[in-house]
């Protein structure tokens, strides 16, 4: 199934929307809960399935649901299409800070995007959305992106979202070590797998996790700053537990002089 042609803009700096642009009876289809505005004319439909498949048997849907918890996301996304007699434009926007990147399928190898498992924002009806397993065990435990990756596959756009600022890399027969948590996407012809982070006291005392990520190959990475786990660790001291958990030595004494 060939997918819709759309038009977007990225809207904002640090906390972006997508704004899509869809002719008469063009469809996006996005994750569910994410839309954030929809001009009149806009319809929407929550299936089970992201449509791309000619099985729109009731078992085929439901494999194709299945394959989506597995990955932690809802078993239904959401279609919009526009319904009306001119141009019409419906907003998405990503679940937490970050970056939205545009990305043109069709210009990838095998027209396949791997991706990080809650990646995925939204694309032209058409991409196939399913999952693909990490073949290397040790990747799988400590790759921090676990054994199930999701895969993205059309010959149109797709949105994909990732936390502070991307950086896309592209390796030539050559191999990039990342922070595990750091990759959110990347071509099938790059190989992933983990690595220790060095010797033993580099691993418990450096501060960069016990393992890292290489990718090995030629093709394109892309690369988060802030992934959402590193930015929940970041913001962990100032919630309900700040004062428990304080390292300020101020703090502390403050606390003891308080007693």
């Amino acid at each position: 199934m060939y997918s819709h042609e759309i038009d977007y803009k990225i809207i904002g700096e640090d906390i972006q929307l997508v704004e899509v642009e869809l002719d008469p009876n063009e469809t996006v289809i996005a994750e569910a809960g994410t839309m954030c505005y929809m001009e009149e004319g806009i319809v929407f439909e929550t299936k089970m399935g992201d449509g791309s498949s000619a099985d729109n048997s009731l078992i085929g849907k439901l494999f194709q649901a299945g394959s989506r918890l597995l990955t932690g996301e809802s078993l239904f996304m959401t279609h919009f299409t526009n319904r009306g007699y001119g141009k019409r434009k419906v907003a998405f926007a990503a679940p937490h800070p970050g970056t939205i990147i545009p990305i043109n399928l069709s210009t990838l190898p095998g027209n396949t995007l791997i991706a990080q498992k809650d990646s995925f924002l939204c694309a032209a009806l058409g991409t196939k959305v399913s999952i693909t397993f990490n073949q290397k065990i040790g990747a799988g435990f400590f790759g921090g992106e676990g054994f199930i990756l999701e895969k993205l596959q059309g010959d149109g756009l797709a949105f994909v979202h990732a936390g502070g600022t991307i950086v896309e890399k592209y390796l030539n027969n050559e191999t990039l070590r990342i922070d595990t948590g750091c990759i959110v996407a990347f071509e099938q012809t790059l190989s992933y797998d983990i690595q220790k982070a060095g010797n033993l006291k580099s691993m418990i005392l450096g501060g960069e996790g016990l393992f890292l990520a290489t990718m090995r190959g030629t093709g394109r990475v892309w690369i988060q700053s802030m992934p959402l786990s590193k930015l929940i660790r970041t913001l962990s001291p100032y919630g309900g537990n700040a004062n428990k958990e304080s390292g300020s030595v101020l703090g502390g004494l403050g606390n003891i002089l308080g007693d």
